[in-house]
């Protein structure tokens, strides 16, 4: 009996405390495991103390995590200080703050990104529906109506016989949606409480036209389209809150309003963009950004905008490659947006590359200064082998290489063949050459080949220079401080922080 007890003291000397904030789960790398044993369903939270989006979720987190507790879920929440226990954020892929991630099954799974809204009701609703059923049943009116009330969208399977064959495709679609509420009813009285005559599928929302009748053939596809097409608003306005669905969702082409809600024509304007989104459902996102928020100023640095320049229309699409377009027509109608949507969908549309004017002495400085309008004529010299500097004048990195930059410039001002150049990619975009960090350092040797060639070298003017006079073929040692620096350039549009404060730790800043 007393080496009973002795073993079961020592079992529990050995495990790490959880201890808790406002019902949220305090994680470290020493008590992560038994958490994740003690609690097959967690969602975890990988945050910075000084982390803007981490600041605002956590009253929602922790309002969530009483809203899961009040109704006895075993669904836990959790918090990880990634700043700290830098080997799980590591061991999870924690690129941005915050990352959230789904635990499900214990530590032998892997976790699943949480991909819905950060307001409180939000994060519940959605792990009801990864823990769950996929599908609920509605027995009578009372179920159906909270459900709607409950939700900012629901999707109602209305089918006589719940054994059905398209009653059984319903639900193979609702076990791959993430963020919707999906249910069945046979009940009458629901039927007729909805107006529903015979078999179908009826979206729910709070927004726009209220709700939308499935007219196509049963099928898991057209069932997930139907969806896809009618969950969002036809116009979402951008915020914190709503990054997360518009950036998480499967729609990648988004066309952009820059229009101040302070202006006295913005209900019209509103009216013609919601009128032209009728038409590209399930196509292209439109999104409405209030120009006049100092929030929202880097967006429109992206876009090469002013607030003077608003209201104005972009277009983007958010694949591999981020590409921008650009209406010819200033003028905001439907009728406009539309013919600028359509030639898009059509693959008639050029990019939009945005450029600084070329600079009167440009070619007077010991670095030369580069811009989209002369970038080609002056790397593609089949005289010259040029060395540039993309960079960006927020980041950090590029701070610290200017005066080295500065003095390789200097050392090469007076050869007949080398220049070194710079260009500000914040302000210029060529179609050429995709510039994904800051800063980024490419090599295009003379010939007519157009070659480029990454330097990954020190960056000292030692490393610099041994690298030039070699022709490129000697680059030195890997750099040690590169960050990357995707977030950077649209200001957290995908509602993350940076990794550290305004740089990341591996010497690049994110685009």
């Amino acid at each position: 009996m007393l080496k009973c007890l002795l073993l079961c003291s020592l079992a529990l000397a050995g495990r790490a405390e959880l201890s808790e904030e406002e019902g949220v789960l305090v994680l470290t790398k020493s008590n992560f495991d038994e958490a994740l044993g003690s609690h097959p369903n967690i969602l975890v939270e990988f945050y910075a103390p000084w982390c803007g989006h981490c600041k605002a979720l956590a009253p929602e987190y922790a309002k969530a995590a009483g809203m899961l507790k009040a109704t006895g879920s075993e669904v836990r929440l959790g918090k990880v200080d990634a700043t700290e226990e830098t080997d799980l954020a590591s061991k999870y892929g924690v690129q941005g703050y915050p990352t959230i991630k789904f635990f499900k099954g214990g530590a032998s799974e892997t976790p699943r990104d949480y991909s819905a809204g950060r307001q409180a009701e939000d994060i519940v609703s959605w792990l009801k529906k990864r823990t769950g059923p996929a599908v609920n049943t509605l027995a009578d009116v009372t179920e159906a109506e909270s459900l709607i009330a409950d939700n900012e969208v629901a999707v109602i399977g209305f089918f006589k016989d719940a054994a059905s064959a398209d009653a059984e495709v319903f639900g193979r679609a609702a076990e791959v949606t993430d963020d919707i509420p999906f249910a069945i009813t046979s009940d009458d009285a629901v039927f007729s409480k909805f107006d529903v005559s015979k078999d179908g599928i009826v979206l729910f929302k709070k927004f726009d036209e209220g709700r939308n009748t499935f007219d196509g053939e049963v099928s898991k596809e057209n069932i997930l389209a139907f969806v896809k097409a009618n969950q969002l608003p036809l116009v979402i306005e951008f915020t914190e809150q709503t990054a997360p669905k518009i950036f998480g969702g499967e729609i990648k082409s988004h066309i952009l309003l820059f229009l101040p809600k302070a202006a006295s024509d913005f209900l019209d304007k509103m009216d013609e963009f919601k009128e032209a989104a009728k038409g590209f459902k399930g196509q292209i996102l439109f999104i409405f950004i209030d120009s006049d928020l100092d929030d929202n100023q880097r967006i429109l640095e992206f876009f090469g905008l002013k607030k003077a320049e608003c209201p104005a229309i972009r277009l983007i699409t958010l694949e591999d490659e981020m590409t921008k377009y650009k209406p010819e027509n200033d003028a905001i109608t439907a009728e406009s947006i539309v013919e600028f949507c359509t030639l898009f969908t059509d693959g008639k549309l050029k990019p939009h590359l945005m450029s600084q004017d070329v600079p009167e002495d440009g070619d007077k400085t010991p670095v030369r200064v580069l811009v989209g309008k002369n970038f080609e004529e002056v790397v593609f010299d089949p005289t010259k082998n040029v060395f540039v500097e993309f960079y960006a004048p927020w980041c950090g990195h590029c701070k610290q290489i200017a005066p080295i930059w500065e003095k390789l410039g200097e050392k090469y001002m007076d050869s007949d063949d080398i220049i070194v150049a710079k260009m500000d990619s914040t302000a210029n975009e060529i179609e050429s050459v995709k510039v994904h960090s800051f800063p980024t350092l490419k090599f295009f040797p003379a010939g007519d080949e157009h070659k480029v060639i990454d330097y990954n070298g020190e960056r000292t003017l030692e490393g610099f220079s041994k690298f030039l006079d070699s022709g490129g073929k000697e680059g030195g040692a890997p750099a040690e401080d590169e960050d990357d620096l995707d977030s950077e350039g649209l200001e957290d549009v995908d509602g993350q922080d940076e990794d550290s404060e305004g740089e990341d730790d591996d010497g690049h800043d994110e685009l």
